[in-house]
């Protein structure tokens, strides 16, 4: 019996081949047999200031925003810590204090 790589992107252990290519049956991920540590799908998180961004660590809000669905306002200079990088159009979920659970845009936060 092979011994298949876990997926890079869930880390499931059921994946299978599909002709060339690896897939996962928990998530949909589809990649090349051989590519697991590929350094092209590592995501880079950039602040307003061009500083890389990493799971953990803590920003502050450079501009006021609005809370979508609310009448509440983010105001600038919010401190934000232990942040985690996720991969959408929102890449920074957290936790603020008087807020709860966001998703914020990394383009709205510089590195603390």
């Amino acid at each position: 019996m092979s011994s298949l790589p876990y997926c890079p992107k869930c880390g499931s252990a059921y994946t299978y081949e599909d002709g060339l290519m690896l897939v996962c049956p928990e998530c949909a991920h589809e990649w090349a047999a051989g590519s697991e540590n590929d350094p092209g799908d590592e995501q880079i998180v950039k602040d307003a200031n061009g500083n890389v961004l990493s799971d953990g660590d803590t920003v502050t809000i450079i501009k006021d925003l609005k809370v979508k669905g609310s009448s509440l306002t983010l105001k600038i200079g919010t401190k934000v810590k232990n942040i985690r990088l996720v991969d959408s159009d929102h890449n920074i979920d957290c936790k603020i204090d008087g807020f709860g659970a966001m998703k914020l845009k990394s383009e709205f936060v510089k590195k603390s």
